[in-house]
């Protein structure tokens, strides 16, 4: 499914675990909540609406683990010299969003 990276990780504090967990908490409920209206024959484009709804609700999940590997992670590799790797490797992943 994906690689792991041994890279050193800028541990998240409480708050931004708690908000990101309950975040992909609710994402869930939503998946669960597609699952149960295709069991019950429900309009499609309401099904189609959900699906949007969690497409846009994962990028925004999407977006901030981005901005905070940006402001941790790439910023440190830059003040170590290596930020052209630690570049290239989000970008590598970000055109992935893309697909």
């Amino acid at each position: 499914m994906s690689e792991e990276h041994n890279h050193t990780v800028t541990p998240r504090n409480t708050e931004e675990k708690e908000k990101m967990l309950k975040r992909l908490k609710r994402i869930e409920g939503q998946v669960r909540g597609i699952q149960k209206m295709i069991e019950e024959d429900r309009y499609c484009v309401d099904i189609l609406i959900q699906i949007s709804a969690i497409e846009s609700a994962l990028k925004q999940v999407g977006f901030s683990v981005t901005e905070r590997h940006m402001n941790h992670c790439v910023a440190d590799a830059i003040r170590k010299g290596e930020g052209e790797a630690s570049i290239d490797e989000l970008m590598k992943v970000l055109r992935q969003f893309g697909k």
